[in-house]
């Protein structure tokens, strides 16, 4: 069968899927317009700023709109976050201090995250450096919170609960709201003055609310994933109680100086037109994956989640056969990407990671995984995560190109 046949048949069983997504890109389309109109935004507002920033009304604007559309008291969205870890980390080590009791309820966290813990090592500078204890909830069975252990875990004094949205290099479900909200009634039951923290990365403008909706306290992430619509160069965000973001801003730059400071260097235009355009973007990057899901659950690979599970994050895990097949398909990717297509890559180390890493990013902003991208470590099972598509079209051309390549 030609890959093509193989996609067509894939997008007519996709047909009512595909429309429920497009009512949830619709509804938090409208939401961030009406955002943008409570704001009265100016082309002004674009400008950029230097040395200091005092003064940035770009900056504060676009600020209050990312608190408004995350429902949240205030924001601190700045280019001179450097990435989602960046920002939770920011986050971490501005509220938590030596003797506090943090617990992850999702779980081991992200790779890069689990360096700023610091879990079982004395490295300088993280938490664990800081005197910070740290205990995690393991999931059950089928990755989905386990609340009694977590109740239990909570009945010791806790100063933070960190709650992963994304499923990180696990094949655990992406959280969703109803989850979540559950989590927060959890943690509030046991530990009503505990901060509730979100790593929302990967999973804004998924679902039609945010966590800002459920009683969180704070929540953050990357601008280079969903929230920078495939725009924005760089930069992160954090969202919450204003008190808790006041706190965080003074990790950024300095206690006493906070949000004040933070120049607009090459302007504002790109973040403010990024997360005008960001449903529309997550919506490809959601037809995508599920695209690839479909198809490759088709060919018997074990895929997650499966297309017609409920979905918390952009990201799709498959998992392959080996590691030879896993640079394959990475390989692929990349070869078929609009930078960077003659690039062959390889597994190595980064930077934040326990295992070696392939990573396939044909993207016009380095590591943007809102773009089209992939990647997997070199440890069982052998899997490839996938996420973003600025097009449809795009992801469905390397979905043909796998096929090909891996499939038939």
């Amino acid at each position: 069968m030609h890959s093509l046949s193989i996609i067509k048949a894939a997008e007519k069983a996709l047909k009512e899927e595909f429309t429920r997504l497009e009512e949830i890109a619709y509804h938090n389309q409208s939401k961030v317009l009406q955002a943008f109109k409570n704001k009265n935004v100016r082309d002004y507002h674009f400008a950029a700023s230097s040395g200091y920033g005092y003064g940035d009304i770009g900056r504060d604007l676009l600020e209050e709109i990312y608190a408004e559309v995350f429902a949240c008291e205030d924001a601190l969205v700045r280019g001179q976050i450097v990435s989602g870890t960046h920002a939770i980390a920011a986050c971490l080590l501005s509220l938590l201090q030596p003797g506090d009791l943090m617990i992850s309820a999702m779980g081991s966290p992200y790779d890069t995250l689990q360096k700023v813990i610091g879990a079982g090592t004395d490295h300088y500078g993280t938490l664990g450096w800081r005197g910070v204890e740290y205990v995690e909830t393991a999931l059950k069975e089928d990755g989905r919170p386990d609340y009694k252990a977590l109740e239990e875990m909570l009945s010791m004094p806790t100063r933070l609960v960190l709650i992963q949205r994304s499923r990180g290099y696990t094949f655990r479900p992406a959280l969703g709201m109803e989850d979540l909200k559950k989590l927060v009634e959890t943690i509030r039951a046991k530990q009503p003055s505990a901060i509730i923290m979100v790593d929302n990365c990967y999973g804004e403008f998924v679902d039609r609310e945010e966590p800002g909706k459920y009683d969180i306290d704070i929540m953050a992430g990357s601008l280079i994933k969903n929230p920078g619509g495939g725009l924005a160069a760089g930069g992160g965000y954090v969202c919450g109680r204003k008190e808790l973001v006041k706190y965080v801003s003074y990790q950024i730059t300095a206690p006493g100086l906070g949000k004040d400071l933070g120049p607009s260097l090459t302007g504002n235009r790109y973040m403010y037109q990024g997360l005008f355009m960001a449903p529309h973007i997550v919506l490809q990057a959601m037809k995508s994956v599920l695209l690839l899901a479909y198809v490759f659950e088709q060919f018997g690979y074990p895929v997650y989640p499966r297309w017609n599970e409920p979905r918390g994050d952009i990201v799709q895990a498959v998992q392959l056969k080996d590691k030879q097949q896993v640079l394959a398909f990475c390989q692929t990717v990349q070869s078929n990407s609009p930078v960077d297509h003659d690039v062959t890559l390889e597994f190595a180390d980064l930077p934040g990671y326990e295992n070696q890493v392939v990573m396939a990013a044909g993207t016009f902003v380095q590591g943007s995984s809102i773009e089209l991208s992939c990647d997997a470590p070199a440890r069982e099972p052998f899997a490839v995560f996938i996420q973003g598509g600025l097009t449809y079209e795009h992801a469905r051309y390397v979905t043909a190109r796998l096929i090909e390549s891996l499939l038939l």
